[in-house]
């Protein structure tokens, strides 16, 4: 389980951070400096992230036992600039407490 759960917490910070990436790098260099082409790759980059990160998700969700609202709640933070580093300490804080 620790294994899975630390898989899926890293891969949460790398897609989190390719999603900062994109935002607050490759967007403004794309509408301000005029660089469409920084979007293209970092989007297509963040594009393989995330559907890893959907793949670990679902992983975790069976291998950690986790509710589906567990899942759901997931993925639908990954939407939200910065979501995966609060559900990253949030789980940080659980694995704590489950091996404490």
């Amino acid at each position: 389980m620790k294994n899975a759960l630390n898989q899926f917490r890293f891969m949460g910070l790398v897609e989190g951070g390719s999603l900062l990436l994109l935002l607050f790098i490759a967007m403004p260099l794309k509408y301000f400096f005029d660089m469409p082409e920084v979007v293209s790759v970092v989007g297509a980059l963040h594009g393989g992230l995330f559907t890893v990160y959907v793949l670990m998700t679902i992983y975790a969700t069976f291998a950690v036992k986790w509710p589906y609202r567990f899942t759901f709640a997931a993925i639908a933070v990954a939407f939200i600039p910065f979501g995966n580093f609060v559900l990253d300490k949030r789980l940080e804080n659980w694995q704590r407490l489950k091996t404490a």
